[in-house]
Parts: C-alpha cells; structure tokens; sequence
C-alpha cells in the first residue's frame, strides 16, 4: 500500500510523567480513526466538516466503552496541517501507561505506528517542507545551544532555501543562454552578454563555496566542537575538565595514569557546544590496561576539532611533553 494511503500514529511527546501527553495521526483516515476513540462532550464527529478545530471529550475504548482517559482532540484538515494530510492530535494527560493505552486503541483501529522521522518525512513528500527544512527540524529539537536553536529556526523559516533557489536560477539562466548560443551558432553572443554570463557564473560558484564553508559550522552547532584534552599523565586535565563544567565530573588524584579512559561532557561557550573529552596521558606505559587508555588518546586527538594541550609549568618539559607536543602538531591546538 502507498504510502499516502496508509494513516500513520505515534506518541508526539516524550515517554514519562508529564502535564500533557500528545498521540498524533496523519493520514487519509486520521478523522475517521479518531472518531473510533474519542467521544466530545456535545457529541457530534471530528469528520464532520463543521467540527470544531478543539474539542474537549474522553478517549474511550471502543469494544468496551471503558473511558481512558480525559482529553482534547485537534483536528488538523489538510493540506492546513504539518503533514499537508488530514492530522488529528489526542491530547490527554501525560504518562507512560495513559498514552500507551490511546495509541493502541488507534493501531487495532487501522493505522499504521509511525516510523521515526516520518511525519517529517511525509511533510517533505508532500511539498511542506523542503529538504533544508527538513534537515533544520532535527536540528531544531536537537540544538544544545540557543544560537543553534536561533540558526534551526532561521533555516526553516526558509533562508537556506531562498539561497540555494537564488543559485538554481542563476545556472538556469546561463544554460539558457549556452544552450541559445549551441543552438544558433549563427548568431555571436554579443561581448556584453558573455561578460554577463562570465560574472554571473563566478559569482554562483562564489556563493556555492561560502555554502560549502558554512557546512563545518553547522555540524559543529549541532554535534558540537570535539574539543580533546590531552598531555602528560597528572598535569591537571582533569582538573581542567572539573573546573570548566564547575563539578567534580573527573577523578583527581595525585596518582599518574588515574585516569584509563576518555570522560565527555558538553559546556556551551557563547552559544557553541564543547564537547570536552578528557583523556588518558600521554605516555610509555607497560600496564595493558594504560596502553589502551593512551591508544584511545591517540585516535581521539586524530578525530579532534580543538585540542587543549594542559602542561605544568611548575617544572620543566618533559620527553613527555614533547611527545605530545610532537603528536598535536597538525592540530587546531591550545596549549
């Protein structure tokens, strides 16, 4: 069955003891579903025309007539809705056995549980979205900082699709007129025109190459600035970590080599995520367990968008020392 045919259902909020708890379906028998379950207070259909866009009622099972729960539904007719499909929300209160219970009720009643990401996808599909609005929705919820947050919702709002619609229009244009020029070879684009075409094509492939630049930026608002602490065993990185989250997150201990395997945390920097990894020193050890530890160092300083090299100053440089000096050179490296 095609996709447009099937009605699709599944928890919209997230699974716990909540104030609200929202089952969503979208589809060709959203309403008709819906209507399976929930019962208004002044009677009358969510399919019928004149139905209110919120109405206040109880979900109910349909075989027994045991109420679930109280609860509003939302109706959503198409294409006026997220999906641009017929979408009704059942919104009742919140808890893992309640919302659980409601959407069951709407499965044995013929939709379909929702895969992952399918509303979205289904928006998409449908032409409400397009594919960098798409993308910006994942990255909204998932934005750890406010200017991710901020750039999330500024491209949903469109502005990286007016950009890129700007570029496909300028190429069309310049295709256009090659594609005039093949054709009638008779006629001679005059200088002027090929000039037009020169600038306009250096100036598309310019804006395509600052899009490219800015792709870095964007996964690093979204996953974060894999920032590597690294150096010697003992010299303070853990410390540095604790100090830069304001908790005692890492071990401390006047021991060398406490520390046998990498501690993430996120700290947000003016708006940009650090994902602070705090790693094992650096050093030639015969204790296996240590020699993995330092392994992991080695391949997480490779992977690193940032490395804070942490040394004592206390005392002079060490081989040590050297050896990661020597291993972070080609690296974005603090020290």
């Amino acid at each position: 069955m095609a996709m447009k045919e099937l009605t699709i259902a599944a928890v919209a909020t997230p699974l716990g003891e909540g104030g609200i708890g929202v089952v969503r379906l979208s589809g060709p028998e959203a309403l008709a579903i819906a209507d399976g379950v929930f019962q208004g207070r002044q009677g009358g259909k969510l399919s019928d025309p004149r139905c209110d866009r919120l109405r206040y009622g109880k979900v109910v099972d349909p075989r027994t007539g045991r109420t679930v729960d109280e609860a509003l539904a939302l109706v959503m007719r198409a294409p006026h809705s997220y999906t641009a499909e017929d979408v009704v929300e059942l919104q009742c209160h919140g808890g893992v056995v309640v919302v659980q219970e409601v959407l069951a009720l709407c499965l044995k009643l013929g939709a379909k549980m929702a895969e992952p990401g399918e509303f979205t996808k289904r928006a998409f599909l449908n032409g409400r979205l397009d594919l960098s609005q798409a993308e910006a929705v994942m990255d909204l919820v998932r934005s750890p900082t406010r200017l991710g947050l901020e750039v999330a919702v500024d491209q949903l709002e469109g502005s990286l699709s007016r950009r890129i619609k700007g570029l496909q229009e300028n190429l069309y244009q310049i295709m256009v007129q090659v594609e005039a020029s093949i054709d009638f070879p008779e006629d001679d684009l005059p200088e002027v025109e090929l000039q037009e075409i020169e600038h306009t094509l250096k100036h598309t492939l310019a804006e395509i190459a600052d899009l490219l630049d800015t792709a870095d930026d964007g996964r690093i608002l979204r996953e974060g600035l894999k920032t590597v602490i690294t150096g010697k065993p003992n010299v303070g990185k853990s410390s540095l970590l604790n100090t830069l989250l304001d908790e005692d997150r890492a071990l401390v201990t006047d021991i060398p080599g406490t520390t046998r395997d990498s501690i993430e945390e996120v700290v947000n920097l003016r708006g940009v995520p650090l994902r602070l990894i705090d790693t094992a020193g650096i050093r030639e050890s015969v204790d296996v367990v240590e020699q993995l530890g330092v392994a992991r160092s080695l391949d997480l300083l490779k992977e690193a968008d940032l490395v804070l090299h942490v040394l004592d100053r206390s005392e002079a440089l060490t081989e040590d020392d050297f050896e990661v000096l020597r291993r972070t050179h080609d690296t974005r490296r603090v020290v």
